[in-house]
């Protein structure tokens, strides 16, 4: 009776002890098992961590204590100031633009029958590395039209709607008839009727010429008609060629526009045809004759992207696509958790898209964008790659961020400490993050 009391009994504090896991395994078992992770984490996590606080409090030299010095740097430092900024603009606006891009694919492209392969593409980009993507963009974003595909593109739409002159390089020559006038040139005399007006002006290249120009000729005068040419007055070859008159191997500027200015007016105007000649009415008799401006505007040559102003948002743009495709796919998985009954009673109840994705389908998503947003938040903290590849020398201090920042102290201008302090500060502020994301996650498992 003794002993199946006794087996009946609940198991006592030594039992308790020895007691086995859900899976089956002691504590002692696992223990062992989890040493060798937690030994590395240790060393490779815990200790640089722990190195890198009591780092902060020493000078460059590493032999003296230097207090809070280090941390106020990071306050009072122009450089550290900059990439403290940056970092906020790039926690503001990248993972936002990114979420927002990824909600708007993985929406639209449920609709379409090609959207599976529109993820792939959207998607391919993360499996290029940081350093890649940085040479990349900076190949896109160079300042050359002939080698920027952004300004080639720029470029090419700017100039639809507005084309730049053939002749920005032109000049009046020696012994011109042309004096400067607000950008453009104008004749020193008056014009009349019946006498024919030499325009010469020198400084185009024949490459960069109108592809209609034709040799240039000398007007004939005509009663009642101002005529004239605008021509290059240079012909290769020393000795050769006269000078305020067209020669045989001399280029019109075709195209050339000519006004006729009175008293500040302008009377009449024209265009020079493929031979440079023209031809004015009798309204410019008595006038002086002007090339506007608008004949030497320079060539557009598209966007300064890596410039003090644009540098940032430049990269940021790089960044949106390489981890747009990440947030599409998360946002597009648990897209397809959401109940389609509850899409398709609103749609019955009167609402329409619109309303279907402000009130049903971004608030069944909300855990999915706030995971999306969280993740990319982090990562833009530790930016680095994008910013030291993209960023020319000129502009990287404009485009300064705080892992940026810590190399250049750490590595090239020698002072270990600061560097120490900026990577303490960053770990301060993903802590707040990582809190929020932990809160998050415990939430999700009560439910």
């Amino acid at each position: 009776m003794a002993s199946a009391a006794a087996a009946g009994a609940p198991p006592g504090p030594a039992a308790s002890k020895s007691r086995k896991s859900v899976t089956g395994t002691r504590r002692t078992v696992a223990a062992l098992f989890l040493l060798p992770a937690l030994v590395l984490l240790g060393a490779l996590v815990v200790y640089p961590i722990g190195y890198s606080i009591v780092r902060s409090f020493y000078n460059a030299s590493g032999d003296g204590f230097a207090g809070v010095d280090n941390y106020k740097a990071l306050f009072t430092d122009d450089g550290i100031r900059t990439a403290l900024k940056n970092n906020v603009v790039w926690v503001v606006f990248a993972p936002t633009v990114s979420t927002a891009l990824g909600l708007m694919f993985a929406v639209l492209t449920e609709r379409v029958r090609w959207g599976t392969a529109f993820k792939l593409v959207v998607f391919m980009p993360m499996a290029i590395s940081m350093l890649a993507a940085g040479i990349i963009f900076r190949l896109v974003y160079d300042q050359d039209p002939d080698k920027g595909v952004a300004n080639a593109v720029w470029v090419g739409v700017h100039d639809t709607f507005a084309p730049s002159s053939a002749f920005p390089k032109a000049h009046p020559g020696r012994e011109s008839p042309l004096e400067p006038d607000q950008g453009g040139f104008i004749t020193r005399a008056t014009v009349h009727t019946g006498q024919p007006v030499a325009l010469p002006l020198v400084g185009v290249a024949p490459d960069q010429l109108p592809g209609d120009t034709k040799k240039a000729v000398a007007a004939r005068p005509e009663p009642g008609r101002i005529t004239g040419t605008t021509w290059q007055d240079f012909t290769r070859g020393k000795g050769v060629g006269r000078l305020g008159a067209p020669d045989p191997s001399e280029p019109g500027y075709a195209g050339m526009r000519i006004e006729a200015v009175e008293d500040g007016t302008v009377v009449a105007s024209t265009k020079a045809a493929a031979d440079g000649t023209f031809t004015l009415s009798a309204k410019a008799d008595g006038a002086r004759l002007r090339l506007p401006a608008s004949n030497f505007k320079e060539p557009y040559n598209g966007v300064d992207w890596l410039g003090p102003s644009l540098v940032t948002p430049a990269i940021i743009g790089s960044y949106v696509w390489m981890w747009a495709g990440f947030a599409m796919v998360l946002i597009a998985a648990g897209l397809a958790g959401v109940p389609r009954e509850l899409l398709e009673a609103a749609r019955v109840d009167g609402a329409n898209e619109w309303q279907v994705f402000r009130r049903i389908t971004v608030p069944l998503l909300a855990p999915v964008l706030a995971v999306v947003m969280v993740t990319l938040m982090i990562n833009v903290l530790k930016v680095f790659d994008l910013v030291y590849i993209i960023a020319p020398g000129s502009s990287q201090d404009d485009a300064n961020v705080l892992a940026l920042e810590l190399y250049r102290k750490g590595f090239a201008e020698s002072q270990p400490g600061i560097a120490s302090a900026i990577a303490v500060f960053l770990l301060l502020l993903v802590i707040p993050v990582m809190l929020f994301n932990i809160r998050r996650l415990r939430r999700e498992v009560r439910r």
